[in-house]
């Protein structure tokens, strides 16, 4: 073989073969990252996926462990059974020493807040012993059953939130300060009562709570606004959504029933029913409570207690609950699957909106049902 052979079998790729070659490298490269990115989407998106989850889990056994119990009340002495039975114990409003909405009108009604008032499994039970003018600072009780002697209201501890009601739809929550049990006295924290209460009222612990959505932090929230020290806690954050339907009995409601000469929203001095006027059922055997009949009067109560006489008929809630990712890059533009849209623009790095909702048909407000 002669030298120039040898040198033109030895020579390298032509420029148009490394071209060629390098646009084939770069395509399957440009494959495989194509293949990864997805699962590198995943893999970002997939724990917040997780965390949307449990959030709403948290937010949704709150509620609906706590609205089971709307309305439980007193179970020993002269007086038992169903709040309802004496007043709303569901209220779509805040109330409480901070902040509280007004108690008539179209502001007493707030899509988005509950507050809820149930008595716990509590020996902490007994009336009025003499009536008390509103401003005072402190109740005369009837001493307790079964107490040992120098602790006769051995039920009733300080720092305990306390309820007082009666019979004609008047009530009111405090926190207690001191016990003086030989006296029979229960001194409370300054708040003057919205009404003077006499020996027929009861006097018993209480769980009163407002669960609320905050729109500026995305969490809902529960304030305890009866208590010794107030205080809001976040339950679960980046909830972007919250609404509270109400459901009832289209017949009208027929207590709370006052002592004659003794006029309330629902009957006059003379004992004759002169409340709402029963509505058509929308809902299977329920009808639908819109805000408007909810918020319209007639008012039951007093004060900052006061309530629309139509909440007496609440019989089940429905609860709608909306949960976004922390992530603003993984909420896109989409308005139809974000309530509040992010930065993303990738579909494989997106987690939409969550939205719940479930019903709660408390006990203690079907039992007459």
């Amino acid at each position: 073989m002669s030298v120039f052979g040898r040198l033109r079998s030895e020579r390298g790729y032509s420029l148009v073969e490394m071209l060629v070659s390098t646009a084939i490298m770069i395509g399957v490269t440009g494959a495989i990252f194509s293949l990864m990115n997805p699962a590198q989407g995943s893999a970002q998106s997939q724990p917040e996926v997780a965390d949307q989850q449990q959030r709403l889990r948290v937010a949704q056994e709150t509620l609906f462990k706590e609205l089971v119990m709307v309305g439980a009340g007193p179970y020993q002495g002269d007086v038992t059974g169903s709040l309802i039975n004496f007043f709303a114990p569901i209220l779509p409003r805040r109330t409480g020493r901070t902040n509280p909405d007004p108690t008539t009108g179209t502001a007493s009604y707030k899509t988005d807040t509950i507050t809820i008032t149930y008595v716990p499994n509590s020996y902490s039970q007994t009336f009025v012993a003499d009536p008390m003018p509103p401003n005072s600072a402190e109740l005369k009780v009837k001493q307790q059953q079964h107490c040992p002697k120098g602790r006769e209201l051995c039920g009733f501890e300080q720092g305990q939130d306390v309820l007082i009601f009666d019979t004609s739809g008047n009530f009111d929550t405090f926190n207690i300060t001191q016990v003086q049990d030989s006296a029979g006295h229960l001194q409370h924290r300054g708040q003057n009562l919205n009404h003077t209460y006499d020996t027929t009222a009861s006097v018993t612990m209480v769980n009163q709570f407002t669960y609320y959505l905050n729109r500026t932090t995305n969490q809902l929230m529960r304030y305890n606004g009866g208590s010794a020290v107030d205080s809001e806690v976040a339950i679960a954050d980046n909830i972007v959504d919250l609404q509270f339907q109400y459901y009832g009995d289209p017949e009208p409601p027929k207590y709370p029933k006052p002592q004659p000469n003794n006029p309330n929203c629902l009957y006059d001095a003379d004992l004759n029913y002169i409340g709402p006027a029963a509505i058509p059922a929308t809902d299977g055997s329920l009808a639908l409570l819109t805000p408007t009949l909810l918020s319209n009067g007639p008012y039951c109560g007093t004060g900052d207690n006061q309530f629309d006489a139509d909440l007496l008929r609440i019989r089940k809630v429905r609860v709608t609950l909306r949960v976004q990712t922390g992530v603003e890059g993984l909420r896109s533009r989409n308005t139809a699957l974000f309530m509040k849209p992010g930065s993303a623009t990738g579909s494989a790095r997106v987690v939409p909106d969550y939205r719940v909702s479930f019903e709660v048909t408390p006990r203690n407000l079907n039992l007459a049902r």
